[in-house]
């Protein structure tokens, strides 16, 4: 009886001995991978703020009675097209000293001074623009008051625009409910706290300016000041005269750089953008606990377009 020898079975047949593991990354590589996400979130968002729109605070008083210190707006970038204050660039030591010191001091740097602008186009009477001072890195905000070629006068504290008066009329007084951010106090608007059944409330004068293309906004005529008596000045070709509406309690294109104003017209190409409308607005009482938060929002002024309206 012959013996049955079983099939050998060829090389490709038999199966691999081992599994080929998968290459695992090791702790660095996820790491330096969440850096370069975290790097192209950042570009993306600086990239925004640069040529888009960017988020803006109210630090002062000098726009009252139309913005107040707390007010956080909206700035869009491209109304005017791109100059070299237009890339938002952060300062990384500035950052730290504010952080943890509270420095007060801007969180980015500005490009050198370059003439031009991309894809510009000139502001138009009225409209509020963030402005960087020349030889500066901050951000002021301003209306746009006159133009290229325009004589700019002020006479007791009335506008005259190209020796024309400028249409004023008395408006009934504002009513600024008083906090911590806007305490009418000694510094500004002296003895114009009224009490009244709602609180305590800053009663400011009004004078509502009409500008020569029909835009209408309300200023604050708070007495004599040493801005009230100005010019006359012709504004040079590429620059453009800049005021606060807070008229006596506004460092502007009246007053020198050494005065923390802006020095006289300033160059087209210091314009950052144009303020479109408040998002939020808080009354300066935040604190570390979030249920503070709520409590310090001011109603009534979210949503409030910065454009003002024509006659």
């Amino acid at each position: 009886m012959s013996e049955s020898s079983e099939p050998v079975a060829s090389p490709e047949d038999v199966a691999p001995a081992e599994t080929v593991e998968e290459k695992k990354e090791s702790r660095g590589q996820l790491i330096w991978r969440e850096i370069k996400g975290l790097a192209w979130v950042l570009l993306a968002v600086l990239a925004f703020h640069s040529f888009v729109a960017k988020p803006f605070y109210i630090p002062s008083e000098s726009m009252m009675p139309n913005l107040l210190t707390g007010d956080r707006l909206v700035v869009t970038k491209y109304p005017y097209g791109w100059s070299y204050v237009s890339p938002t660039i952060p300062n990384p030591l500035a950052i730290v000293r504010n952080v943890a010191f509270g420095a007060g001091e801007p969180w980015s740097v500005t490009l050198p001074f370059s003439n031009g602008r991309v894809m510009g186009s000139l502001p138009e009477r009225g409209d509020v623009v963030i402005v960087t001072p020349p030889g500066g890195n901050q951000d002021y905000i301003k209306r746009v008051i006159g133009l290229p070629g325009d004589t700019i006068e002020l006479n007791d504290g009335r506008l005259i625009l190209n020796g024309r008066p400028v249409k004023s009329e008395l408006r009934p007084p504002a009513m600024i409910p008083v906090d911590a951010n806007a305490p009418c106090g000694p510094n500004q608007f002296w003895d114009r706290q009224v009490e009244t059944g709602q609180g305590l409330y800053c009663r400011l004068p009004i004078v509502r300016e009409t500008l020569p293309n029909g835009v209408s906004y309300d200023t604050v005529d708070d007495g004599r000041s040493q801005g009230d008596d100005y010019g006359p000045v012709r504004i040079p070709a590429g620059h453009l005269f800049l005021m606060g509406d807070n008229r006596d309690h506004s460092a502007d294109s009246r007053f020198t750089l050494e005065d923390q104003g802006l020095g006289g017209p300033v160059p087209w190409e210091n314009i950052g953008g144009r303020a479109e409308f408040i998002t939020f607005s808080l009354d300066g009482t935040t604190g570390l606990n979030p249920m503070s938060w709520f409590p310090a929002f001011r109603e009534g002024r979210a949503g409030n377009s910065l454009r003002p309206p024509k006659e």
